[in-house]
């Protein structure tokens, strides 16, 4: 893991893409569209049906890696409102054991279901929370001056390199904005430095991709 300091507190990138705050001992992820494949798939557009298995494998990876006591889930943890209805039985049981294993945290997003999460799935449901002095919400808030963190757009950064286009899921981080990437097996992102990105950080924003036990920092300026 890498180690990244916003706002006076360290956190570690975890490789899956997601924040664990030591202090606290929490694991921080953002959108992860719990079944999106079957929303698409009700629509006629049928994509492998496998997105929600993969992503709570992912989570499960990273708790078992970092043992946290809380979990903060930043908003578009399913795709729809009814996507804890389409849960497989294997996927309901796995997310119903690490609901009820920690203190488990749903911000609301844009796509979820509210407060029927806490009822079908455990955990609590809150529209945006204040932890020690961080606000931690679903859609970064331009102009707000307390420091957040958020998820939301999905960034990721693209580069180009040897005549190639590389592109990479990233952390976007302004002075009092930090959005996490998309954690999600199915989410595809949008770029760092794309103008709604910009607009909800400022400018002076950094995409930061964490590469080989380094932090890398890209000005979206440029």
């Amino acid at each position: 893991m890498v180690r990244l300091s916003f706002a006076g507190h360290d956190f570690d990138i975890v490789p899956q893409g997601a924040l664990y705050w030591a202090a606290r001992r929490a694991l921080i992820v953002a959108d992860l569209h719990l079944e999106k494949a079957s929303w698409f798939a009700r629509g006629g557009q049928m994509l492998p049906p496998y997105d929600s298995a993969a992503t709570l494998a992912d989570v499960q990876a990273v708790v078992a890696a970092v043992d946290p006591a809380e979990v903060w889930c930043l908003g578009d943890s399913f795709h729809d409102a009814a996507g804890p209805d389409r849960l497989s039985d294997d996927a309901r049981a796995a997310l119903r054991a690490l609901t009820t294993a920690m203190r488990w945290t749903w911000i609301t997003g844009n796509h979820d279901a509210g407060a029927a999460l806490a009822d079908r799935c455990g955990g609590e449901v809150r529209d945006m929370a204040v932890v020690d002095g961080l606000v931690l919400r679903h859609e970064a808030v331009r102009g707000d001056p307390c420091p957040e963190l958020s998820g939301h757009f999905h960034p990721k950064l693209r580069v180009q390199r040897r005549g190639r286009s590389i592109s990479r899921r990233c952390f976007v981080a302004s002075a009092t904005k930090l959005i996490l990437p998309a954690f999600g097996a199915l989410t595809g992102g949008l770029d760092a430095a794309h103008p709604e990105i910009v607009r909800a950080v400022g400018r002076q924003a950094e995409a930061l991709l964490a590469v080989d036990g380094r932090l890398l920092r890209f000005a979206l300026a440029a």
